[in-house]
């Protein structure tokens, strides 16, 4: 015998009574025309003495669908607060690697005046060297002559 026809065939019932056994059967379940349940009112509002019920549940509706925007509008804000934060880090990672390019780019400059003051004064000892050869040739020289 299948749920239905168990059900069905049990009488005087009452349609409550069906309702409840069906969802001990089946689960809960929202039949069509029901209204999901709402969510509570936001706290800054409250119903006014002698609105009717149209009104109150008119009122309900609209400040729901406002308070959801406002949810999503809050969302961005914490989505954009959170990219700010990543921009913040990595403007500050910037940072650092900008004063780790200044340091290693003034280590640089500094080797290449080593290597300029080195380069010089090997120069200058050639041209030393250089100049004591050839008055060292030219004493030779005149000393071979005057004997």
């Amino acid at each position: 015998m299948s749920v239905s026809t168990e059900v069905l065939t049990r009488a005087p019932f009452e349609l409550d009574q069906l309702e409840r056994e069906l969802n001990n059967m089946v689960g809960p379940h929202r039949p069509r025309g029901t209204v999901r349940p709402l969510s509570p009112m936001p706290d800054y509002v409250e119903h006014r003495n002698g609105v009717n019920e149209v009104g109150k549940l008119s009122a309900e509706a609209v400040v729901r669908e406002y308070e959801a925007a406002v949810n999503e509008i809050e969302a961005l804000g914490t989505e954009l607060q959170e990219a700010a934060t990543k921009c913040e880090a990595m403007v500050a990672g910037v940072h650092n690697v900008v004063a780790e390019i200044k340091e290693f780019a003034a280590g640089y400059r500094d080797q290449g005046k080593r290597y300029f003051l080195q380069i010089e004064a090997v120069s200058l000892m050639t041209t030393e060297v250089r100049n004591t050869c050839e008055t060292l040739k030219k004493k030779i020289a005149a000393e071979t002559l005057t004997k």
